[in-house]
């Protein structure tokens, strides 16, 4: 295996992780997660229908056959973090790392999967 299929891989596989957990963390720990929200202006009524939406990106960036939705995946978790990041930044409470980490790596992910997996 070469070094972009390991990178690609490194990095697909722990964008999947942070955003299995990222749903765990929604699902079962729905009170925390609320507060968050509530503190970074963001309306509750989206905690569940967020969760649903990147377990089903982890699937379809997982899955690899429809090339459209991919895309899709990619671009809804990109504006997520982005969306995060200033969120917390705006707030001032120094938690907008994991939105810097989990950017960096969604287009290494992105970019070397064009690469990898055409």
């Amino acid at each position: 295996m070469n070094f972009q299929k390991i990178a690609y891989w490194v990095a697909t596989g722990l964008l999947c992780a942070m955003m299995l957990l990222s749903v765990g963390m929604y699902f079962f720990n729905y009170e925390e997660v609320a507060q968050v929200f509530e503190a970074t202006g963001y309306p509750t009524y989206v905690i569940y229908p967020l969760a649903v939406a990147k377990l089903l990106a982890v699937g379809v960036i997982l899955y690899n056959q429809w090339k459209l939705v991919k895309e899709w995946a990619y671009a809804g978790l990109f504006f997520d973090f982005v969306l995060a990041f200033f969120a917390h930044y705006m707030i001032g409470d120094g938690e907008g790392g994991g939105a810097i980490v989990a950017t960096i790596l969604l287009l290494v992910s992105y970019f070397l999967g064009k690469k990898v997996r055409p």
